[in-house]
């Protein structure tokens, strides 16, 4: 009975020290995590506070500065920023431009992708793989051609183009296809049998159920849109035409490049992409999550 006991003993001390290995590797893995989160999070953040620091000196501490602290905080930077260009125009061609590239990917994106996860119709596996052969395509292949047609049809300067030639989008397909799919059949079926439509099953049941869907692909395609350089600069001439970002660009040549307006400027066009994500950021986790965009 001694030696049972001395058995039993021992057995228990075993258990608590391997209880107290487990729990001392699992909080030294914890830690070791979070640093490497907080030195990520610095490294990016770093940049940002440069850019936020810049924007509040004046041009000459901009060159001669020894810290990224300025001496005296010249918060007239932003003002003097916004009038030396017409950022007001400049925000509103963005935003109409965001905008109708957000509705057309909601709209065209949805419509294509019921159609490949819904519906059945001839040659619709080889068009999927033709779709996703596009991915693959570079988007500066593209640009020429897209341009000429937009030069051939007088839009030059519009907001049509600006914003037709990106009415839908692959990405967005693929994403929303993802998703239809996870949606039961068996809906549809029960559907058809009271006599709804394939337009009905779309609005009615499909686009209801993939909400959280629907909210990544719109923050995606505001934050492409919103950042857009490339497409603007190529279709737009007159400055009232501009958005934001070649707004910013115009500014460097015209002001030589006085960083601190720069800066100021750069801060206003980044406050909505950041709002956008601050405020959407759980609904894009549970659309990310919904699709497995992470796989």
């Amino acid at each position: 009975m001694e030696t049972k006991g001395v058995g039993c003993e021992m057995s228990r001390k075993d258990n608590l020290e391997h209880i107290h290995s487990k729990t001392m590797n699992k909080t030294l893995g914890n830690l070791g995590r979070h640093l490497i989160l907080i030195i990520g999070a610095l490294t990016i953040l770093i940049p940002f506070l440069w850019m936020i620091t810049t924007s509040l000196q004046t041009k000459a501490e901009t060159y001669t500065a020894q810290s990224i602290f300025p001496t005296s905080w010249h918060w007239e930077n932003y003002l003097q920023a916004w009038q030396n260009a017409p950022f007001g125009r400049f925000y509103i061609n963005s935003l109409i431009m965001s905008a109708g590239i957000v509705i057309g990917h909601l709209i065209f994106d949805s419509l294509a992708a019921f159609a490949f996860a819904r519906l059945k119709f001839p040659g619709k596996n080889i068009l999927f793989i033709i779709l996703l052969a596009g991915l693959m395509v570079p988007i500066f292949v593209t640009v020429i051609p897209a341009y000429g047609i937009v030069s051939y049809l007088g839009w030059i300067d519009t907001f049509a183009a600006l914003i037709v030639p990106r009415l839908a989008d692959v990405f967005g397909i693929i994403l929303l296809r993802q998703y239809f799919s996870t949606i039961p059949m068996e809906l549809d079926e029960a559907a058809r049998m009271d006599g709804c439509s394939s337009w009905q099953i779309y609005w009615k049941i499909v686009l209801p159920l993939a909400k959280p869907a629907l909210a990544t692909l719109a923050i995606f395609s505001f934050l492409f849109a919103w950042n857009d350089f490339l497409w603007p600069l190529l279709v737009t001439n007159a400055e009232e035409m501009r958005t934001i970002q070649i707004g910013l660009n115009g500014f460097v040549g015209r002001y030589g490049t006085s960083w601190n307006y720069l800066m100021a400027g750069t801060i206003t066009a980044t406050l909505p992409s950041v709002i956008v994500f601050l405020f959407f950021q759980k609904a894009l986790e549970r659309g990310i999550a919904a699709t497995g965009l992470k796989d």
